[in-house]
């Protein structure tokens, strides 16, 4: 008893999102009436279908079974020969059953994206971009960065100029963007200048941003130095035609009073004297009781003075960050979400997240959630609705906290019309790793 199978072809092509179908030809080996199921194994079994998925022979009969491979069009599926097996399984007799191997060679393509994050920053000597490329292609494809301005007015330097991209990846390159020429003071300039992506596979790519060059004096400089030169006008003014005055006339009534003015106004100023001598006393005890506050001795010798406490130091761990790209399929049912899986390269570190980036460019529908992910136990740390925001930032004062073996999972249900295509949202994530 058993079962014979016979593939029309062994080497099949097919390029993503299309379909290649090949026959097996079933036979009925065995003595009675049998039910044979057929079905794909290996790598192609999640985009592979047997059409019928079983058939019923008499002995020596055979039948004809479809095999459809199509694999999607995702980074998901790499480029490259794929290999598969046809399996026949007897109903009636286990151990007769079958499996016919194959190759099936799938198509590259190529899907590219590329921003600068910012797109605009304004500055007076130099700004910071970030340029993050995502490759949801099937194969790597080689990376060449090239920065200019058209007026030639710009210096750039990036933190590596050429990369490998991995398929279902992405990277974030760091530019510096500066001036050739500053100024002290004037209206700010608008400053454009672009990055070109070039890759080895391919159309490039041009990311524009925007360098605001702002002057290099504070704006509030000038004024404040106004209103001192008005300032020293005013007190000038006032010694030459109040006080001065003033002076000289008393100088010559002091010279020509009496004895008896003389001696009272000798007696004023011992009167004076004695409230000044009050005054200082009291100025005095003012003085210690404000030492006294502070924590200082106010009879302490100069230079004995307690130092004051410095500020702790800041908290240690290395800077990371990093970008989670999606490519979600449409659904009808909004409680089925498609994951997309982070896993932390270093997994003796607990990752510290304090910055997080939602970013929707194409304006998808339907709900983004960022769940933790501690040995399959899953909870959600944020639910976004997609049509709510296009870019949305959000700082973490008190950081989210991932423990050593802890993934971060974004989950996505995408409720795009069919002709809009699959939703592909993505979360940039920034903070350390201690």
């Amino acid at each position: 008893m058993g079962a014979t199978a016979t593939l029309s072809a062994t080497g099949l092509a097919v390029e993503p999102g299309s379909e290649v179908t090949c026959t097996v030809v079933v036979r009925n080996t065995g003595e009675l009436v049998d039910q044979f199921a057929v079905d794909v194994v290996g790598d192609a079994a999640g985009w592979a279908v047997a059409e019928p998925p079983s058939v019923n022979l008499v002995p020596q009969a055979s039948a004809e079974v479809v095999v459809r491979f199509a694999p999607p069009r995702a980074a998901e599926v790499a480029a490259g020969p794929v290999h598969f097996g046809v399996r026949v399984t007897s109903r009636e007799d286990p151990y007769g059953s079958v499996v016919e191997e194959g190759v099936v060679e799938v198509g590259s393509f190529t899907d590219l994206s590329a921003e600068l994050v910012p797109s605009k920053v304004e500055a007076g000597r130099k700004g910071k971009y970030e340029l993050a490329v995502d490759n949801v292609g099937n194969h790597p494809i080689g990376l060449r960065f090239t920065p200019g301005d058209p007026d030639d007015e710009l210096d750039f330097k990036l933190d590596r100029t050429e990369l490998v991209l991995a398929p279902g990846t992405a990277a974030f390159v760091e530019l510096l963007v500066k001036p050739r020429d500053t100024f002290l003071r004037g209206q700010p300039q608008t400053r454009p200048f672009r990055v070109e992506v070039l890759p080895d596979v391919g159309n490039p790519l041009v990311a524009d941003g925007t360098f605001v060059q702002r002057q290099l004096l504070p704006k509030w400089l000038l004024p404040a130095l106004i209103a001192l030169a008005a300032l020293a006008a005013v007190l000038a003014a006032l010694w030459f035609t109040v006080l001065q005055p003033a002076v000289k006339s008393a100088a010559r009534d002091a010279a020509t009073q009496q004895a008896g003015e003389v001696k009272e106004a000798v007696q004023r100023a011992e009167e004076s004297a004695g409230q000044a001598k009050t005054d200082s006393a009291q100025a005095k005890g003012n003085s210690e009781a404000a030492m006294e506050a502070v924590g200082l001795d106010p009879g302490a010798p100069p230079g004995s003075q307690p130092t004051p406490n410095r500020p702790p130091a800041g908290q240690g761990g290395e800077l990371t960050d990093f970008r989670v790209a999606t490519d979600a399929a449409i659904v009808t049912d909004a409680d089925v979400f498609a994951d997309f899986t982070f896993t932390p390269p270093d997994d003796k570190k607990t990752l510290l997240i304090t910055d997080i980036v939602l970013q929707n460019p194409r304006g998808d529908s339907g709900t983004i959630r960022v769940v933790r992910d501690s040995s399959g136990t899953r909870n959600t740390i944020l639910e976004v609705g997609l049509a709510n925001f296009r870019d949305s930032d959000r700082h973490y004062v008190q950081p989210l906290r991932f423990k050593p073996g802890e993934k971060i999972v974004l989950a996505v249900n995408c409720q795009n019309p069919e002709d809009k295509g699959n939703c592909t949202p993505s979360v940039s994530f920034s903070g350390r790793a201690e």
